[in-house]
């Protein structure tokens, strides 16, 4: 399963060229993460936070192929790369809209954590969010 996220790019973003600044496009990673998890397993972020569940982040990656500009339409498509009890893979294809130009790939790696931020074993702790997380494997 794959979500969408669309967003528009602002001028703030933009460095001295009129190009994205390279850090955002992790920005809109995180904006697709966030939509994702809350469209797949039905609950914000904050309400995993809330019940316990952290994701802290372990490793990222980008690959950027083609600049954005100020007042892009972009989309950012997130799928669940791979999943163990203990970490989550995502990964991000980022789309101009208007012609439909691959931008950026990327992905994220993060920890299943508790408020500590020790590592938890996610099937444990919450059956329900692992299964559901589990079965949209990319």
């Amino acid at each position: 399963m794959t979500h969408d996220t669309i967003l528009r790019t602002r001028y703030g973003e933009t460095d001295q060229m009129g190009i994205i600044y390279h850090p955002n496009y992790y920005i809109y990673f995180e904006m697709g993460r966030t939509e994702f998890l809350h469209s797949a397993v039905g609950i914000s972020y904050r309400e995993m936070e809330e019940m316990g569940i952290l994701l802290p982040l372990t490793e990222t990656y980008c690959k950027y192929r083609i600049p954005a500009k100020y007042d892009d339409e972009l989309m950012v498509r997130t799928a669940v790369k791979e999943m163990t009890v203990a970490r989550i893979t995502f990964s991000y294809l980022l789309y101009r809209t208007v012609d439909g130009a691959l931008l950026a790939e990327g992905g994220t790696v993060h920890a299943f954590a508790n408020r500590s931020g020790r590592p938890i074993n996610i099937r444990k702790h919450n059956s329900r969010i692992f299964e559901k997380l589990h079965e949209l494997i990319d």
